[in-house]
């Protein structure tokens, strides 16, 4: 931290100071995040008689894929309720509350799944109000005119991410092992209520930014919305109050339902664009249906790279040896591996496509990408394997997340940079939120993989989706020229758009 002068406010590395109060509230909620999702999968499959649910490793990893999916498609919502209704400052510190009492539910010590239900959908609703607006809110700390330290300032933002989910895994899974469940939930919410914290005393440094929404609801808009909303809420319990009471209602067909749900979304909004009247010009239609091909893609890119915390996490538990450098581990403590690995090579390959230039395009970078990951689960399928005689070494895990942070930096910054230039002028911030449907997508699907399990081993299991990841990549490669002609990067339009 620095100082300029008496007449001028202290700085965060040369940033805004807002940049330290919105660094330590993703820090902590990232670290509440992380810590529960390094311990979920493996309490829910935990036998009732050690304070887990009993449920099945193939129905937690359904379930925890719909709970991931959720929490990506709740952002579309969470960044309009930002906008019309709370402004983003309010929505923040709403959804960080909300978050909190989520994780409270979950450490509450009773036997059952109903406060887990209550806790993870709380979860759930307060992370779509705040994730996408505390990034809204670090944009707006610069002025327009201000894009380089804008991007540094997003850089140094990033950090917090990976920061609180290196360290969350090793406290919350040391916390929660012996059978500790709900003091490791408690210790998310311990994170979560920290944030909020540094969040409200670090407030002043805002400079008001994010207070007001940006298109404040009428009163007519909002009589109409909170109808809507309450007409869903109605429609949705009916629904599933009818389901249970039928006999028919399980855990795997309701994630099963949620899949094709999640999956329909993004089908139903290409048609939207593409199909409706919207004056789109003949490039942004080709743009489109380039970004169509690049969405699929990234989305069998997170249904192999999204099952890190339920298949790979139970496979650190059931077929490793936890032992590092000597040391014994947690199988939560597996999760911190790729967050450490992003932290190390984000500098690399932040370094290295500048180096390349425009000599690799997106679409060969996302076929790379997909290419490396569906390398990761070749190894797991040589590891599962090796796993039949008996427990192997942890650092074959270490091999793995090695590898598919590899395939992460090709293809997960790349595609946010994609988006912003292939979205119609229309769409602009709408298709932000659609690429992060994709994780929604890739989640929702993984988690129905266990079903591969009903006709497979576990070696053919890992070896059948890498197969898919890089039949997809080697496609979208041979591709890779006609996609990019379709995205229409036309001389004029790179010297504009070139750094």
């Amino acid at each position: 931290m620095s100082s300029q002068g008496p007449a001028r406010e202290r700085t965060f590395f040369g940033h805004p100071r807002g940049l330290a109060t919105l660094f330590g509230t993703e820090l902590w909620e990232r670290f509440s995040w992380y810590g529960l999702r390094a311990i979920l999968a493996t309490f829910m499959a935990a036998s009732p008689a050690t304070g887990g649910l009993g449920l099945s490793e193939q129905t937690a990893q359904a379930i925890i894929g719909i709970y991931g999916a959720l929490i990506y498609l709740v952002a579309l919502p969470g960044g309009w309720i930002a906008d019309r209704v709370l402004g983003a400052r309010r929505a923040v510190l709403w959804g960080g509350f909300v978050i909190m009492c989520g994780h409270i539910s979950m450490a509450v010590p009773v036997r059952g799944g109903v406060f887990v239900v209550l806790g993870l959908l709380l979860i759930i609703v307060g992370t779509g109000l705040l994730k996408p607006n505390v990034s809204t809110m670090v944009g707006r700390l610069y002025r327009p005119d201000e894009d380089g330290r804008r991007d540094a300032g997003f850089s140094i933002f990033y950090l917090s991410i990976n920061i609180g989910a290196f360290v969350a895994p090793l406290v919350v899974g040391w916390l929660a092992s012996g059978d500790r469940w709900h003091l490791g939930f408690g210790a998310a919410a311990v994170g979560m209520a920290l944030g909020l914290t540094q969040y409200v005393l670090g407030g002043r440094h805002l400079r008001g930014v994010g207070e007001r929404p940006g298109h404040r609801m009428t009163p007519a808009e909002r009589g109409h919305f909170l109808i809507a909303v309450a007409v869903a809420v109605v429609v949705v319990a009916s629904g599933l109050a009818a389901w249970v009471a039928s006999g028919t209602f399980t855990l795997d067909a309701f994630a099963l339902v949620m899949t094709l749900f999640i999956v329909a979304v993004p089908v139903l909004y290409f048609g939207y664009v593409l199909l409706g009247s919207h004056n789109l010009t003949d490039d942004e239609r080709s743009r489109v249906k380039a970004y169509i091909w690049l969405f699929i893609a990234a989305a069998i890119f997170w249904m192999i790279y999204d099952l890190a915390p339920t298949v790979l996490l139970f496979f650190a538990q059931n077929r490793t040896d936890l032992s590092l450098f000597g040391l014994r581990i947690t199988p939560a403590t597996t999760q911190a591996f790729n967050p450490f690995f992003i932290m190390i090579f984000v500098p690399v390959f932040a370094a290295l496509w500048v180096r390349l230039g425009n000599r690799v395009t997106a679409p060969q970078k996302f076929a790379a990408g997909l290419f490396v990951n569906g390398l990761s689960f070749v190894l797991m399928a040589l590891a599962a394997q090796l796993a039949l005689g008996g427990r192997i070494s942890v650092w074959w895990l270490v091999l793995v997340y090695l590898v598919q942070v590899f395939g992460e930096l090709a293809l997960s910054p790349v595609g946010l940079s994609v988006t912003t230039k292939l979205a119609p002028e229309a769409f602009k911030s709408q298709m932000l939120g659609l690429w992060f449907i994709s994780f929604s997508v890739g989640d929702a699907v993984g988690g129905q993989t266990w079903r591969l399990r009903r006709y497979m081993s576990e070696p053919a299991y890992f070896l059948t989706l890498a197969g898919i990841a890089i039949v997809a990549s080697l496609v979208l490669l041979a591709f890779a020229g006609r996609l990019h002609a379709m995205m229409r990067e036309h001389p004029a339009e790179r010297a504009v758009t070139s750094p």
